[in-house]
């Protein structure tokens, strides 16, 4: 039987009986699996029977509103929502799949978990840890006896990662990161040591793309009938949140993401290494894996990405920069903020060290913007829902970092515009080190920078209006005075960084009309922003 036809006939089978109004057989137990749980390996799988007990998955309208998600975002998720539902019957498992538009859908998870635990009669509900602080504590309030299963998926559990946070005032990446190499054996000698004798290579990720070297042409994967029903879905329930559904191509089962990844280790890894901080017009992905969509819900699995990088490095296939520069992202900076986000939330939504207020400029939404830089990342984001790490950290972000935009303004953007963006990953990445509203407690200083940076790291400012040159002046790139109006403007908060006290002394080294005239600039960009400018 097709997934298709398997999908139309379960769906039947689990509504009641139109004649008599009987309910779907009793389950003794009901294991509720979220959008980004999609994975076999859930632990809550080893306690539920198949022969007795009913898997709940459920499209609900609140997860899919709560912020204006991109369309793709929704898509994605639910796409490869029904897609492992029917792989989950056809490993024998009795599926409770609630679509968006079925009838008696109550619109949320808590309330799905309600009405189908009274309709099923079942005793007990099981539940892998959620990737939301909301929706976990939803859950829990619901008035649904719950058993908590861990999240397996990482390497890392939040008690684990709270014992090594023991009473630390800052926790710093690269000390975690050390130890979690040490935990796995990735790229270790066999006394222990890390390979090439440094355990991290970020120095040697920071090249520029060499002008006329383009990444590998993107794998591109098929629009099943599944697939098509929900994009036809969205189109219609969603046409009111922002960014485009057209270019939707993106796995949506196990195999495809598989696919994808393997497209990254034959095509990708080896420049992944020099070029993972370079930008250029027209590159979306260069060398990216693009796969973080994919393993955020669960279609793909941590350990086996690991294992596979590993030993493309010590077949000789990839440079040491490529694989150590993968792997940190996983094992380090990935598990590192989930363990940050468990260990402070709540309170950590609401942290705003520089007190900052500024709304949202429109053009985040639109894309209308002079700046090319910004206009690229934006327009890229609302076509595809990717950027990359530096397009997301070192022009959006850096942008609304110097521009005093709200935390949470700019923390629920990127939660709405980008399909990886869970809360778990999102916030501790935005509020954090983006914005360093935590007052440095995820990273030792803020990513600030002018657009001299964003020169030297892309193609961007050769085709701009603005002259990345000047910092002063009707022409002159945004980001440079800006860039000095942020230090002036908290130099008492960071004046006595350490890894900011040569950028100080310039500063304080600058003939005084030219400070002034880059505080006015700046100012002048700020009042710009406030009265809902374009620049």
């Amino acid at each position: 039987m097709n997934p298709e036809a398997l999908e139309g006939t379960a769906d039947r089978l689990l509504q009641p009986d139109p004649a008599t109004g009987r309910a779907p057989a009793p389950a003794r137990r009901i294991g509720l699996v979220l959008g980004d749980q999609l994975s076999f390996d859930l632990s809550l799988f080893d306690t539920l029977d198949p022969g007795q007990d009913a898997v709940l998955m459920a499209e609900v309208e609140a997860e899919a509103r709560y912020v204006v998600h991109h369309p793709q975002k929704i898509a994605l998720i639910f796409s490869a929502m029904r897609h492992f539902a029917d792989a989950l019957r056809q490993r024998g498992w009795r599926v409770i799949y609630v679509r968006l538009d079925d009838a008696g859908n109550s619109g949320s998870l808590p309330g799905e978990l309600q009405r189908w635990m009274a309709i099923l009669e079942a005793r007990e509900a099981h539940i892998t840890e959620c990737g939301e602080w909301r929706l976990e504590q939803a859950l829990k309030d619901c008035g649904v006896s719950l058993t908590w299963h861990p999240d397996r998926r990482f390497l890392c559990s939040r008690e684990a990662f709270a014992r090594w946070a023991g009473d630390r005032n800052h926790l710093r990446m690269e000390h975690f990161y050390r130890g979690m190499r040490k935990r796995t054996g990735l790229l270790l000698e066999a006394d222990g040591s890390p390979l090439g004798g440094t355990w991290n290579l970020d120095a040697d990720n920071r090249k520029a793309l060499p002008r006329g070297l383009r990444g590998p042409f993107p794998p591109r994967f098929e629009i099943d009938a599944i697939t098509r029903e929900v994009l036809a879905l969205v189109r219609s329930r969603f046409s009111d949140h922002y960014g485009r559904l057209e270019a939707f191509d993106y796995p949506v089962t196990h195999a495809d993401a598989r696919l994808l990844w393997q497209h990254f280790l034959d095509f990708s890894l080896a420049a992944f290494g020099d070029y993972q901080d370079a930008m250029a017009i027209g590159e979306p992905f260069l060398f990216h894996a693009r796969i973080s969509a994919a393993l955020n819900i669960g279609l793909l699995d941590v350990r086996q990405l690991c294992a596979d990088v590993e030993a493309a490095y010590r077949r000789k296939q990839v440079p040491l920069n490529a694989a150590e520069g993968f792997i940190r992202q996983l094992i380090g900076w990935r598990e590192y903020v989930r363990g940050i986000y468990w260990l402070r939330m709540p309170e950590y939504v609401e942290l705003n060290a520089f007190g900052n207020q500024r709304p949202l400029p429109e053009f985040y939404w639109t894309g209308a913007t002079d700046m090319r830089c910004m206009a690229e990342a934006i327009g890229q984001t609302l076509e595809l829902g990717y950027a990359h790490h530096i397009q997301r950290l070192m022009v959006t972000g850096n942008f609304a970092l110097l521009a005093g935009i709200a935390p949470k303004a700019i923390c629920e953007w990127y939660l709405a515009v980008y399909l990886d963006a869970f809360d778990w990953v999102e916030l501790p990445n935005t509020l954090g080190m983006v914005m360093h509203a935590d007052g440095g407690y995820l990273g030792s200083k803020p990513y600030c920078a002018s657009g001299r940076y964003i020169q030297r790291m892309s193609n961007y400012c050769a085709q701009c209006r603005y002259r990345v040159g000047e910092a002063t002046g009707p022409l002159a790139c945004p980001f440079n005075a800006l860039y000095w109006h942020f230090l002036m403007r908290h130099r008492e908060h960071l004046e006595d960084n350490p890894r900011l006290a040569l950028v100080y002394r310039n500063l304080l080294n600058m003939d005084e009309a030219h400070r002034q005239a880059l505080w006015l600039r700046g100012e002048e960009l700020l009042a710009r922003l406030d009265a809902g400018e374009a620049l």
